[in-house]
């Protein structure tokens, strides 16, 4: 693995979460309510200190106003700079979106078609997002049992016709192989693993791992 390569991508997958983090931030913004950060961080499944942090740089290039209210609290509100922005990072999230589609059906297919023909049965997803739905349709292809997928953030939530579980019961689930099935989050999902006592060789990613940069 060109090591060159793997810190490019991580620093563009940082880019990417950055920039989605944003839209998602200005997006409820721009609904009206008056959301403290905390508010905001149980909404949006972010870490409040991340909240914190997105609120300042979006505050310090205009985009958000924020207001005092009672009880100590305060509330955010899109400036027209910001309306702007959040229709920039919609188009951005959108056009990537559309490569992200275009690439991760192509590598998954591969993926899979290797496990079909060597004679793997059933995988699990680890991780719910963009990538788990491309995955889960490219799966659709082969003779391979889809097994169940875990995301504590999506825990309880549907997908397709299967309930995500949290990480905590992937023990349970009997599969020949763990498919890591977020972009976003991929670095995350793949230290949740290990820490729950996933052997690396039974990790699977079209990214990526980190075991592989050496």
């Amino acid at each position: 693995m060109n090591v060159h390569k793997m810190n490019n991508d991580e620093r563009v997958n940082q880019e990417n979460q950055d920039t989605y983090k944003s839209l998602l931030l200005l997006d409820e913004i721009s609904k009206g309510e008056a959301l403290s950060q905390r508010d905001l961080s149980k909404k949006l499944n972010i870490a409040l200190g991340l909240v914190n942090s997105y609120i300042k740089n979006l505050a310090s290039k205009g985009y958000i106003t924020i207001k005092a209210i009672p009880a100590k609290r305060y509330a955010y509100y899109l400036t027209p700079k910001g309306f702007s922005e959040k229709t920039r990072l919609t188009y951005h999230h959108l056009q990537n979106f559309t490569n992200l589609y275009r690439e991760a059906r192509r590598d998954f297919k591969e993926l899979f078609n290797r496990f079909h023909h060597k004679g793997v049965k059933s995988v699990i997803f680890a991780g719910a997002d963009e990538a788990a739905e491309i995955a889960y349709l490219s799966l659709q292809e082969f003779d391979i049992k889809f097994a169940g997928i875990v995301d504590n953030e999506n825990a309880g939530k549907d997908f397709f016709k299967y309930k995500i579980m949290p990480f905590e019961r992937i023990k349970e689930i009997d599969a020949d192989f763990i498919i890591i099935s977020s972009v976003l989050r991929r670095d995350e999902v793949f230290k949740r693993l290990t820490e729950a006592g996933i052997l690396p060789e039974k990790i699977r990613s079209i990214f990526p791992l980190p075991f592989e940069s050496t």
